[in-house]
């Protein structure tokens, strides 16, 4: 369908909405048709948002629809880090837990200005990998990678950082006892011209307030954030103690739990990988079979939709 265009104090304007009276009451139309050739064709349809679409990986791009001026974007954060196992010792006076991988900086529920036909470039963060190398006592597990969004016109919308690996070092059998350090938070840098008032046509046909897009991980309009550092149980005191794996930093500002750390009871358990962009759990140590492995980090995402805010 064509734009359609109207006359305006006598100058040719798109239209982007459309009244007309209606048992003497002006009202929005939702469709215009008119005749081309002697067909009734539509020639003008008022935007409505459709569903939320979600990019969980890879890089690419896609374009801003005919009738729409702005980009909800439900959810979005960078790569959550990646976490190392549990270390235990020979007579060196305690075990370590292994420390939990950060979470990536988050967009919940903010609306960015953007115009029809331009081209917005993606790119999803990964998830850092756990590292359970041989060596218990020097290794770092790798971070996640930011997740960004720019436009053609709207330049640099947002780059979120990624949450970043756990390590431990400096350790030996019979020691020192490792040092054990967590994953930093990604940081999140937010370019684009977020939109915070106005009215939109939603998928249901009613009209909303901007305000009032809250489906997001966070719950409320309108966030965006850092990401969070991941625990860091250290070490226990006391040759054969038992320690469990650091969690994961969670995402989403707390919203959405990192990866849980390892048991230590028993046989023990892996700690778990992150979800959504938030860190590995780490591994326990001192169990039956000496220690359990880290967790990797949660991948990036973007959830959108696109709007025509009034």
């Amino acid at each position: 369908m064509a734009n359609t265009y109207g006359k305006v104090s006598g100058t040719f304007e798109e239209i982007d909405n459309a009244y007309g009276k209606v048992s003497g009451t002006w009202q929005e139309a939702d469709e215009i048709y008119g005749k081309v050739s002697g067909v009734w064709k539509l020639v003008f349809a008022a935007f409505q948002a459709g569903s939320i679409q979600t990019l969980s990986s890879g890089s690419g791009t896609f374009s801003v629809p005919q009738g729409a001026n702005a980009v909800h974007i439900q959810a979005s954060v960078g790569g959550g880090g990646g976490s190392i196992k549990g270390a235990d010792y020979d007579k060196a006076g305690g075990e370590s837990s292994g420390a939990g991988g950060g979470s990536g900086a988050f967009v919940s529920d903010k609306v960015f200005s953007v115009t029809q036909g331009e081209t917005l470039t993606y790119a999803i963060g990964g998830g850092g990998a756990a590292n359970n190398s041989g060596n218990q006592f020097n290794l770092s597990a790798s971070g996640g990678t930011s997740t960004t969004l720019s436009g053609s016109t709207a330049g640099a919308i947002f780059t979120l950082g990624a949450g970043g690996g756990s390590s431990g070092t400096g350790g030996a059998v019979k020691g020192p006892l490792r040092s054990n350090s967590a994953g930093s938070a990604g940081s999140a840098s937010i370019s684009g011209t977020a939109i915070t008032s106005g009215t939109f046509r939603d998928s249901d046909g009613s009209t909303k307030n901007v305000t009032t897009l809250t489906s997001g991980p966070v719950g409320s309009f309108n966030q965006s954030g850092n990401g969070a550092s991941g625990q860091n149980l250290g070490n226990c005191g006391g040759d054969n103690c038992r320690i469990g794996g650091s969690t994961g930093a969670a995402s989403y500002s707390g919203n959405v739990a990192g990866g849980a750390g390892g048991s230590s009871s028993g046989s023990g358990t892996n700690g778990a990988s992150g979800t959504r962009g938030s860190g590995g759990g780490g591994g326990a140590a001192q169990v039956n079979i000496g220690r359990t492995s880290g967790g990797s980090g949660g991948s990036g995402e973007i959830q959108y939709r696109f709007l025509r805010v009034q």
